[in-house]
């Protein structure tokens, strides 16, 4: 289930980030390990996170996966191993959250993307879910929170 849509402006926020390219299979088998890798390379520089972990995908495709794992920091990261300074960037953004299992992000898109077509938004290339609860703060898949951001390239 998603939550009412809204349009938005957001601001560029410093981050630190591990870029990936994987086949939709791995998806689950790398998520985990980057963010901790990040969490330990970000705790290691004694930076502080600044919000909540986000994977910003920098193209769709169906099959493959070509996006950043990142963690919002308070200063910027120096580049370590793969983890590098990164930012998710300012712009207007259609955006919601979605109450549930991340086995359904899928449909909760769909229905996120049925929105903004039927206001004549015309989106961007690209994505972000920022992870807003999840697993760590809850074995509950019903009080999971990801928020969706998809950029607007102007109306329709």
């Amino acid at each position: 289930m998603i939550e009412t849509p809204r349009i938005v402006d957001t601001e560029a926020q410093m981050a630190a980030v591990i870029h990936l390219t994987v086949s939709r299979d791995e998806i689950q088998d790398v998520m985990g390990p980057a963010f901790q890798e990040l969490l330990d390379v970000v705790t290691a520089q004694g930076i502080a996170p600044a919000g909540p972990w986000f994977t910003h995908h920098l193209r769709l495709d169906p099959d493959v996966f070509d996006f950043e794992v990142g963690l919002p920091v308070t200063t910027a990261v120096a580049a370590e191993g793969r983890v590098r300074p990164g930012w998710l960037p300012a712009g207007r953004v259609a955006q919601t959250v979605y109450h549930g299992d991340y086995e359904e992000l899928g449909v909760a898109w769909a229905e996120f993307d049925a929105w903004i077509a039927a206001q004549g938004y015309t989106p961007g290339p690209d994505v972000w879910e920022r992870y807003l609860t999840g697993p760590d703060t809850s074995p509950d898949p019903a009080d999971w929170r990801t928020e969706l951001n998809r950029p607007l390239v102007g109306p329709a």
